[in-house]
């Protein structure tokens, strides 16, 4: 058996770790940090640009097998598995969520308060902009004042979107470009945004991705990745309560490995990082590591949403950059003395109907003028996507567990999700909604508009939560900054740290929040 030793372990090789482990070194240089990953490592800037194409051309997945056939779950929004996770894919969207959202309980009653002060957060936010490389503009909204302006300036609106600003503005609502982790000019050494529409696989480097990060920091030496090695078991020490080794096997050759360190950190994500807690039961956690609160794996959380298509009098060209879009935070403040509703509200251009095709309704077959005919006369009105992610709370029981009937190719259970809403949250649904899709309305009365279909979302996006953050053990699993109350020396951080899921995009939070938790452990250390 092989065995690896360090100061620290980062288990797992997504956007925490590439933050956390950035930030580690930099604070204290010599450190020997590890990042070990189950999946593989896709380090080919130069390969992504013939990759977009094979995705245009055929819809290929650019990052090709990026996850395990044998590591899934049921509950999961994405399979991904790789050096870089799910940030590999990202849009690069960079909302924060707003005060309210730390002080759920205290304000209005509802679910609870997270143990840190919004000024401080808001802090971390900036670090977060600068570390990533967001453009943006300040938000018209006074209780949304900044301390650092974003790095970069915004994106420039295409001709789509200011026709539709223009369309959005006349509902009284302030609207604005969405603040997004890409370069408006060279920054951190990579490329502008050319705006190829295929965020998903930047071809410019423009879009933050965590590789980035991972191939800094080894080219420079400061780090060690172990890509397709899997940690199946955290080992605690006989009497004391400090993690002495975590248990792996390199998933190319089935050889086991044993890592030992002196600080252990959790940096997995919302559902591998509380499934390795529970798989890590000994006789004193027979629950599973960090849980003398019985909480791990519970109060997952994250937000639902509302969609509409709405045909208006504009022309539009889709395809000008239909990543790109508008955001009004008007709706994240919870008037007094109203029903509870919070939401974040965006518009984007869609091509929702408008494509061209080879039939018409009557289904003739079209041909040669006929086709641009056609489309020429459905495209005379066009149509807008109109989204609001929407507050909501776990309960208790929405939670995360080992699934016996589903074992991987090493015979670990695999984890099972199942969110649930707290009672609060299903009570106001109705009243939720039903603003909601007035909102729609408003908008849609501007330029003649009409709403040709809505949708209700059947999942939580940007999911988060399973080691919850408090001051107190009892209810809690993790502090402030990410440290278990059971163990000295095994911290989670990032998403699974999360009391709640706010109402906007996460991923700029979970980034804070890996930053403030790395500055944290830099004094410790």
């Amino acid at each position: 058996m092989k065995k690896h030793e360090c100061d620290v372990l980062l288990i797992g090789g997504g956007i925490t770790a590439a933050q956390m482990a950035s930030r580690l070194v930099q604070k204290k240089p010599g450190l020997r940090v590890t990042i070990v990953e189950a999946g593989r490592r896709f380090f080919n800037f130069d390969e992504r640009a013939a990759r977009r194409e094979r995705w245009l051309a055929y819809g290929e997945n650019p990052w090709s097998h990026d996850f395990i056939e044998d590591q899934s779950a049921e509950g999961i929004i994405s399979r991904s598995m790789a050096v870089g996770g799910s940030a590999m894919h990202w849009g690069g969207v960079t909302n924060r969520f707003s005060e309210e959202d730390t002080r759920l309980h205290s304000r209005f009653g509802l679910a609870t308060d997270w143990p840190i002060e919004w000024a401080e957060l808001e802090r971390y936010y900036c670090d977060a902009e600068r570390q990533l490389g967001v453009s943006g503009e300040p938000s018209p909204i006074a209780e949304e004042k900044r301390s650092a302006p974003y790095p970069m300036p915004p994106m420039l609106l295409s001709h789509n979107l200011k026709v539709l600003k223009a369309w959005a503005d006349k509902s009284g609502l302030p609207f604005g470009s969405t603040p997004q982790a890409k370069n408006t000019r060279e920054y951190d050494g990579r490329g502008v945004c050319k705006r190829c529409n295929t965020c998903e696989i930047c071809p410019t480097g423009a879009r933050y991705s965590p590789d980035f990060t991972f191939e800094r920091l080894l080219e420079a030496k400061k780090i060690e990745l172990h890509d397709e090695t899997q940690i199946r078991k955290l080992v605690m020490h006989d009497t004391k309560d400090h993690i002495i080794r975590a248990e792996a096997v390199n998933r190319k050759t089935d050889e086991p490995i044993t890592y030992e360190a002196g600080t252990f950190i959790v940096t997995s994500g919302y559902a591998w990082s509380s499934h390795l807690l529970l798989l890590s039961a000994n006789t004193r956690f027979p629950d599973g590591l960090a849980n003398g609160s019985g909480l791990v794996g519970r109060y997952m959380t994250g937000h639902s949403f509302s969609s509409a298509f709405i045909e208006l009098d504009a022309s539009l060209f889709p395809g000008m950059n239909e990543q790109h879009s508008l955001i009004s935070r008007q709706f994240f403040r919870a008037p007094a003395g109203k029903p509870y509703v919070r939401h974040d509200l965006r518009v984007w251009e869609s091509a929702y109907s408008k494509g061209p095709r080879l039939k018409n309704d009557a289904g003739e077959v079209l041909f040669g003028d006929a086709v641009m005919n056609d489309w020429r006369g459905r495209t005379k009105r066009s149509v807008a996507r109109v989204r609001a992610y929407y507050d909501v709370h776990p309960d208790r029981d929405s939670r995360l567990t080992l699934d016996p009937a589903k074992k991987n190719r090493f015979g670990d259970p695999l984890p099972k999700i199942e969110h649930r809403l707290d009672a609060a949250t299903v009570a106001r649904r109705g009243s939720t909604l039903t603003h909601i899709h007035g909102v729609f309305e408003t908008l849609a009365r501007a330029d003649n508009g009409k709403i040709l279909s809505s949708s209700e979302s059947n999942y939580l996006d940007h999911p988060g939560g399973g080691c919850r953050m408090g001051t107190d053990p009892k209810v809690s699993v993790v502090d402030s900054y990410g440290l278990t109350h059971d163990h000295p020396n095994l911290w989670v951080v990032g998403s699974p740290t999360l009391p709640t899921g706010g109402c906007t995009n996460g991923t700029l939070t979970f980034v804070a929040l890996t930053l403030r938790s790395a500055e944290r452990l830099a004094a410790k250390l």
